[in-house]
């Protein structure tokens, strides 16, 4: 995986066992709380909305626990107030690690990020340490089939976006993270649809680690993801 490909992410969901597919369901159900509380519950006129959902099929979320999502958040089936929290801080061989957290309990939040950092070697710190060696990006994934880059940067360059990357099987378009929706609403009227749209920390460098290094800080990225208050492990570990 890289340090911020949600794609690979996304991909690799569909191969795991139920037992994590079920962490990440409890995951994007938090996201969707947040979202629906923010912006309402209708996905039409809310795009963070419309966006989650379209993350939650990527993962073949059912629809109907996508909907009882939606609407214990909109107040239908009682609800749980969820706070956005960041840690920061530093994994083995000086890697960057950003931590975004949705948590009803701040403080249980807190002693696990904390705990996962210190068993593998690593050291949380103060929100701001590593930050400045990500840049905030709004970022389309479209997947290739019969597309062509040239055509897509084409049209990408014509809606404002910044640049195209190959990333294999998909396209990263990326864009302001203040344009996303923009660039995103005029490519859909390009005809292209769109595997995940999200603003997303894309490391300016990344730091390569040699094996047993490697394996410490995958294992202290997996505790991490094993928090259901942490939704995301940002990081700059080329692996």
């Amino acid at each position: 995986m890289s340090g911020h490909s949600k794609w690979h992410n996304i991909k690799n969901a569909k191969e795991k066992s139920d037992a994590q597919r079920g962490k990440i369901f409890t995951k994007i159900g938090r996201e969707i709380a947040v979202a629906v509380k923010t912006g309402g519950a209708d996905p039409e006129v809310n795009n963070k909305l419309k966006d989650i959902i379209s993350k939650a099929k990527q993962n073949n979320m059912p629809n109907d626990t996508i909907m009882r999502s939606i609407k214990k958040a909109s107040g239908e089936l009682g609800n749980i107030n969820y706070e956005e929290c960041s840690y920061e801080g530093y994994g083995v061989g000086g890697s960057a690690v950003i931590v975004k957290c949705l948590t009803d309990n701040k403080n249980r939040t807190a002693g696990d990020v904390r705990h996962a950092f210190d068993k593998f070697g690593g050291s949380l710190g103060a929100l701001g340490c590593v930050q400045f060696m990500f840049d905030k990006k709004g970022v389309l994934v479209l997947e290739k089939k019969d597309l062509n880059e040239d055509d897509v940067l084409l049209m990408a360059l014509e809606a404002e976006a910044e640049d195209v990357k190959d990333e294999g099987d998909v396209f990263e378009i990326l864009t302001a993270p203040e344009n996303l929706n923009q660039v995103k609403d005029q490519l859909e009227k390009n005809g292209l649809t769109f595997i995940s749209a999200e603003v997303e920390y894309i490391p300016q460098n990344y730091v390569s680690l040699e094996e047993k290094r490697l394996d410490t800080f995958l294992k202290m990225v997996d505790k991490l993801e094993e928090s259901d208050d942490v939704q995301e492990v940002i990081h700059n570990v080329d692996c």
